[in-house]
């Protein structure tokens, strides 16, 4: 979707409105053909065009973009496209028409990685499996089918560590569930109850308990949806992954550990 500054859009960042045009609009995909160009430093003119347009919000990183000659803007979690001057915003996925690689994804891969060891894991329900070497995050809600679907996947590898934050978001009957799966006696057990077999906690809900301080800091990371995962190496991926892809980010892992 092109925007001219101009026209003052509504924009589906931090401190702008989305209207439902917009959204519909960039749903669409953007493939742009061109010869890659290395990531270049940000220039100041163009981030102060920006700021000087949009002042109220807060530019987190400006990188040449890989294609197309254009601006990469990173900005309340979302990237945007311009030019040198700042005279259109671009919205949408860039895609590698060579090797259809989604750019813009990997992108925000990149940009929004947290650092694993900043995760306060005691306030997450903690899985071994095997010997546990390998390690993952996943915001989860007790009412998200596709938590639901996910669940078996991971609980199918082998020698990794899951550390579960109850992450009660799709509706109100989440947070009190999610309490009593933290109050039960064995957490792990009742999550897996009720993930795997359906079957409610009956543990109270009034113990001590970090629910409220997970969803603050979900909120924090950006957290939006359930599940999201986030690996050892601080990069993070929505929803339900198979098996093979968990694999595979695994074998990134550990191959850029050598």
């Amino acid at each position: 979707m092109l925007f001219s500054p101009m026209s003052t859009p509504t924009l589906p960042i931090q401190g702008f409105r989305v209207n439902a045009l917009t959204r519909l609009l960039c749903s669409l995909l953007l493939v742009l053909v061109s010869t890659a160009a290395p990531l270049a430093q940000a220039d100041p003119a163009v981030k102060k065009a920006f700021e000087t347009r949009y002042p109220d919000v807060k530019v987190e990183n400006i990188t040449r973009a890989a294609f197309g000659n254009l601006w990469e803007i990173y900005a309340g979690g979302d990237i945007l496209y311009t030019d040198d001057k700042v005279s259109f915003l671009l919205l949408g996925t860039l895609v590698d028409a060579a090797t259809r690689e989604n750019i813009t994804e990997a992108r925000l891969r990149k940009l929004s990685a947290i650092k694993f060891s900043d995760l306060p894991l005691d306030q997450a329900i903690r899985t071994v499996i095997g010997n546990g070497s390998r390690k993952l995050a996943v915001f989860s809600d007790p009412y998200c089918g596709y938590c639901k679907r996910f669940e078996p996947d991971i609980l199918g590898l082998k020698d990794v560590t899951i550390y579960t934050y109850l992450y009660p978001i799709i509706r109100p009957e989440s947070v009190p569930v999610s309490k009593k799966v933290w109050c039960s006696k064995d957490r792990v057990k009742a999550w897996q109850d009720l993930m795997l077999r359906n079957i409610d906690p009956t543990a109270g809900e009034t113990c001590k308990n970090p629910i409220d301080e997970v969803v603050t800091l979900g909120r924090r990371l950006r957290v939006t949806g359930t599940p999201t995962t986030f690996f050892e190496d601080g990069e993070r991926v929505a929803g339900a992954l198979t098996r093979d892809i968990i694999e595979n980010k695994f074998a990134a892992i550990a191959g850029a550990k050598k």
